[in-house]
């Protein structure tokens, strides 16, 4: 039982590790085997299936030389992946790395498949933990930290996770196909929606809101105890003992898939919690225990039979998370729906989970089978742990007025990348430095990411406004995650956010407005938007739309409008801002381009200010912290 228990904690860790794979691997897709915009999102989405295809090999690899071998061959190179992403310089060897890590990950998935019948707890409790942990690292991965903290705790993790490898278990029995073929559903259903602290953060913010704008809440993280004890109660304490209980977890499961796809943000807390219970009840159904008699007798060949079972429903369910995955993030290049992706994943679980044989009793607790973990002690250990997160989580507190209003503001206006330099990797203290260097007193921000799975799950935009000790307004944009934002040092209030006509591009597009209280009575409109052009035409029709919004919320006040607007001087679409009566506010310094960041040619990101307003210092600092540069000017306001 002890030693079961172990591999049980190693099937955990293991998760774990791959989880940290996937963080550094998927943005690498994107960030650094696409260069982002300029790589067609079928060949990224071909690259991406074609390591999980490849890992369709294993099982036959497994039935040639065993289990055991491939396992702890895997493991090896899965362990020495996960520490060498820890101090990567980026670039294409991070990306080879990564992949090196996902193959090896997956190929000791069919390993541990082979000689493991009872994959639930080990599955539950990886992802579980590793949704604590994240929340604890606000979702600041150690893999991007660095640092000695980062290399220690790393290298606890992968020893705990070798030597449980190292160990023998009891021979399986023939069943688990089914817990194995879930293992890549509930992989991407956790990471999307049920187990991410990013979109419990984002999520909470909008519901302290109440205005459809997301803000910084104090207790973002509050939910994800919930969700994590939710998920591990139900996948720990077996199925329920009455039939009329087995639909209550698929039936919560798909209701929670449907809430996340409406896309509404006030709906996120919801979808998270049912997901959760959802998730953990259907894994639950699914955890067979084999008869000691059916394992004992089970000839060499019908074991190897059944190792190679598990081992192909594992590589059906990676493919199945792999080609989700890639279908709904690609549709915001490709430009069809997605909000069913999540509720056919749902979907299938629910349809493997109910068609599992039903457990006519469980084990009394003191007999529980080989493998099993008690379900309120350790429910009760990766609670507490996931609710250290709001305890230490970093909160910005809404800014102060100071002493009067200022004659001068320093304005940023910067196009993040989801958080992503040209090195592809996440370069929180490099986007913090450019910005901070300007000495800002506002920062309008474009391509903001605070959850996408993606991208890694993080929440780039609380991280920045921890970092630069400025609160922040959020405007979504393609989804409820990924939009716009404005930061200040003075008190954000009424927050407004249009949403933009789509005019043929696959991305969404919205303007935020804000109001910056100045005090004395002294106020000033700030705009934030990112102009999504349709293909081979300028966003005209977006830029006519930001321009009589922005004019109108401002109503005679100050007015500054910024951001990422894909249009140059000259342009149709730069036009529509000048004939609303609004002043480039860059004029002084041009040309100054700001796209690519490492060889800038193009000059779309912009800041347009009303007549009255004065610019003066207009710059576009160079970095590699984004694949565009920041542009910042100071801005005199008119005479009071």
């Amino acid at each position: 039982m002890r030693y079961r228990q172990l591999t049980t904690g190693s099937l955990a860790l293991g998760v774990i590790l791959l989880i940290d794979v996937l963080r550094v691997w998927l943005p690498g897709i994107i960030t650094i085997f696409g260069q982002a915009a300029s790589t067609p999102a079928e060949l990224m989405g071909a690259f991406a299936l074609g390591w999980f295809v490849l890992a369709a090999a294993a099982p036959a690899l497994v039935r040639r030389v065993g289990a055991r071998p491939v396992t702890i061959t895997a493991a090896v190179l899965l362990a020495a992946a996960r520490l060498a992403l820890t101090s990567t310089p980026g670039g294409r060897p991070q990306l080879w790395l990564a992949t090196a890590g996902l193959l090896a990950g997956l190929v000791w998935l069919v390993g541990v498949a082979g000689d493991t019948d009872r994959p639930v707890p080990g599955l539950a409790l990886g992802l579980a933990v590793n949704a604590a942990v994240h929340a604890l690292l606000d979702t600041y991965d150690l893999t991007w930290r660095g640092g000695w903290v980062a290399w220690l705790l790393s290298a606890v993790a992968v020893t705990l996770f070798l030597a449980g490898t190292a160990l023998k278990g009891a021979p399986p029995g023939p069943d688990g196909a089914r817990s194995w073929l879930l293992a890549g559903p509930v992989l991407l259903l956790a990471g999307m929606v049920a187990l991410s602290p990013a979109l419990a953060q984002t999520g909470m913010s909008y519901l302290v809101a109440g205005d459809g704008v997301a803000r910084s809440p104090l207790f973002g993280l509050a939910p994800v105890p919930v969700a994590v004890a939710g998920f591990l109660l139900a996948a720990l304490t077996g199925p329920p003992r009455r039939r009329w209980g087995r639909p209550l977890g698929p039936a919560a499961l798909l209701s929670g898939a449907v809430l996340f796809a409406l896309d509404r943000g006030d709906l996120l807390v919801p979808a998270i919690l049912l997901t959760a219970v959802g998730l953990g009840a259907c894994l639950a159904l699914t955890d067979a225990v084999s008869r000691p008699d059916t394992a004992v007798g089970a000839g060499a060949a019908d074991a190897l039979r059944a190792a190679a079972r598990r081992g192909y429903a594992v590589v059906a369910g990676m493919l199945v998370f792999v080609l989700a995955a890639v279908g709904y993030y690609s549709a915001y290049d490709l430009g069809y729906p997605n909000g069913a992706v999540p509720v056919l994943v749902a979907g299938l679980v629910a349809v493997v989970a109910l068609a599992a044989r039903p457990v006519a009793a469980r084990p009394p607790t003191d007999h529980r089978p080989a493998g099993s973990l008690a379900p309120l002690p350790t429910t009760a250990l990766v609670t507490a742990l996931a609710l250290l997160a709001p305890l230490f989580a970093d909160r910005v507190a809404v800014a102060s007025n100071r002493d009067g209003p200022p004659d001068r503001l320093r304005v940023v206006a910067y196009n993040i990348r989801m958080g992503f330099g040209l090195d592809g990797r996440f370069d929180l203290a490099g986007l913090t430095a450019a910005i901070d260097r300007q000495r800002p007193d506002v920062v309008l921000l474009s391509e903001v990411d605070r959850g996408w799975l993606l991208n890694g799950g993080h929440d780039t935009l609380d991280l920045l406004s921890d970092r630069l000790d400025m609160p922040y307004v959020f405007g979504p944009a393609a989804d409820p995650v990924w939009g716009d934002a404005v930061l200040s040092r003075w008190p954000l209030t009424d927050p407004r956010s249009l949403p933009l006509p789509a005019v043929g591009a696959p991305t969404g597009a919205q303007a935020l407005a804000v109001t910056l209280d100045l005090g004395d009575g002294v106020r000033l409109a700030v705009v934030s938007t990112h102009l999504q052009p349709p293909p081979d035409t300028g966003p005209v029709v977006q830029a006519r739309a930001v321009a009589d919004f922005a004019t109108g919320y401002a109503a005679g006040r100050p007015l500054v409008v910024a951001g990422d607007l894909n249009t140059e001087p000259g342009d149709e679409a730069f036009g529509q801002f000048t004939s609303a009566g609004l002043v480039d506010a860059m004029a002084a310094a041009r040309p100054l381009a700001t796209s690519p960041a490492d060889d800038p040619r193009q000059q779309i990101d912009h800041v347009f200010v009303s007549p009255g307003v004065t610019p003066t210092d207009p710059v576009a600092p160079r970095g590699t912290a984004s694949d565009h540069l920041p542009v910042a000017v100071t801005l005199t306001l008119p005479p009071r």
